[in-house]
């Protein structure tokens, strides 16, 4: 038995509408969950035999990134092999200045979302920006491109140069797609 705690204000996405969300994810896992609704802990019950040894990892995975702000069906993602979640601190590139928070994710989103639909859409990666941290979904061929365009842009980078380094890193996403590994 494992526990996991996410914000209060993410719980109501982890149960769903009518728990349908968490029946869901039991289903799917295999796995029991309770989950505190005042609180924001989630007991994973995963001392199960299970069919997939890894379920009760990937379960947990699930629930991090429900509770970091991707809505379940792109969390559930993380369910398929060769899928991983990334969490990014913003404070590890800004400090406690909670002025550059706001600036920071700003660049990250871009005009009307642009800069995120671009590194979403390069790299087929999904990306939530909530709170503090940025969170990525994706394969281990785009993840680290995808994580590496979030630095990029953490560090200043100009937005023209993260959009060529996407671009750069196509043909490479490209083969990853057609099965080959690299």
């Amino acid at each position: 038995m494992r526990s996991i705690r996410i914000p209060a204000d993410r719980v109501g996405t982890l149960i769903g509408k009518n728990g349908e969300t968490k029946k869901v994810l039991q289903n799917i896992s295999g796995i029991k969950l309770d989950i505190d609704t005042e609180e924001g802990e989630v007991i994973v019950h995963d001392d199960v035999e299970l069919e997939d040894p890894i379920m009760a990892l990937k379960i947990l995975d699930v629930i991090k990134a429900v509770g970091r702000g991707f809505n379940p069906e792109k969390a559930m993602r993380l369910f398929d092999d060769d899928e991983y979640l990334e969490v990014v601190d913003l404070k590890d590139f800004i400090g406690d200045r909670s002025g550059q928070v706001t600036r920071v994710r700003g660049r990250l989103i871009g005009k009307d979302g642009k800069t995120r639909r671009i590194i979403e859409d390069l790299t087929g990666c999904d990306m939530v920006i909530y709170g503090n941290t940025v969170g990525l979904i994706g394969n281990s061929i785009s993840l680290p491109v995808a994580k590496h365009a979030v630095e990029l842009i953490l560090h200043g980078s100009e937005h023209a140069t993260v959009y060529h380094y996407l671009e750069s890193q196509r043909p490479r996403l490209r083969i990853a797609e057609m099965g080959f590994d690299l």
